[in-house]
């Protein structure tokens, strides 16, 4: 099936898949970047604070033939220049050239610790202003989400670091996440493969890619969403970033899931 859009604990949706910003630099090829990646077929851009690349995404959605209520756009709240988080938050509407974002997330805990619950409060202050229409969180563990029981909103989201070598390490969370209505966005979701290659789980990759005819790279893809998450991924390359949109029609089988999992556990 083609990638879908998961609804959200608010009534709201996001897209399945989403291309990041992170790394993609600053200046013309950041724009030159956002542009591909929403030619590629990309409606979900996810951008942040930290990095350094707001305005150059702001100007490729200027330049894109899209209407701003077509693309999912998401930004972070990443502590930067001394900003509360409202006025973090309203300084990268600045620097987007938009009137609200889709996604509003705080980039890690310790941004908001020690008093978790009050950071929240704020993001559910400015999502009652309308500067974002869905807020939640990055990087946040159980302990980090137990804290914030006594909020009126629970976070639409937890972006987290989800690929197979971590998932015996993060498997606890995505579970708390889904139970408790938190979508899950995948971060880095293909580091076996362009940071770990020659790793155990090349195996069953190579014995999925020779019966699909699928990459590595999609069949990473389809194993975060067959774990139920949201994929956030990234590529300078325009083929890379359409065999991205084109693994929404890759399903993996439950014995695919769980060969890449047996082999990721034999990872040292």
């Amino acid at each position: 099936m083609p990638w879908e859009n998961v609804k959200l604990n608010d009534g709201r949706s996001i897209p399945s898949v989403g291309w990041g910003s992170w790394k993609m630099g600053k200046g013309q090829q950041a724009v030159d970047s956002t542009i591909q990646a929403l030619d590629a077929g990309f409606v979900h851009i996810d951008t942040a604070q930290a990095y350094l690349n707001q305005e150059e995404v702001g100007e490729a959605l200027k330049r894109a033939n899209f209407k701003r209520s077509d693309v999912f756009l998401t930004t972070k709240f990443s502590g930067r220049d001394g900003l509360s988080i409202l006025d973090a938050a309203n300084d990268s509407l600045r620097k987007l050239s938009v009137d609200y974002v889709d996604l509003y997330l705080v980039h890690a805990p310790s941004l908001v610790r020690p008093d978790i619950l009050g950071g929240w409060r704020q993001m559910e202050a400015l999502q009652a202003r309308g500067i974002a229409k869905s807020i939640g969180v990055s990087n946040f563990e159980i302990k980090d989400l137990e804290a914030l029981k006594g909020a009126n909103i629970v976070p639409a989201v937890n972006q987290i670091l989800l690929h197979p070598y971590v998932w015996e390490r993060q498997k606890a969370l995505v579970q708390y996440c889904q139970s408790h209505g938190i979508v899950v966005e995948a971060y880095s979701p293909l580091i076996p493969v362009t940071q770990q290659p020659g790793g155990p789980v090349d195996k069953p990759l190579a014995d999925i890619s020779k019966r699909t005819n699928a990459s590595f790279d999609q069949i990473l893809l389809a194993w975060a969403r067959a774990k139920g998450a949201v994929v956030v991924t990234n590529s300078s390359k325009k083929s890379r970033l359409e065999g991205y949109i084109s693994a929404g029609d890759l399903q993996l089988s439950d014995d695919d899931v769980a060969a890449i999992d047996a082999a990721a556990r034999k990872q040292k």
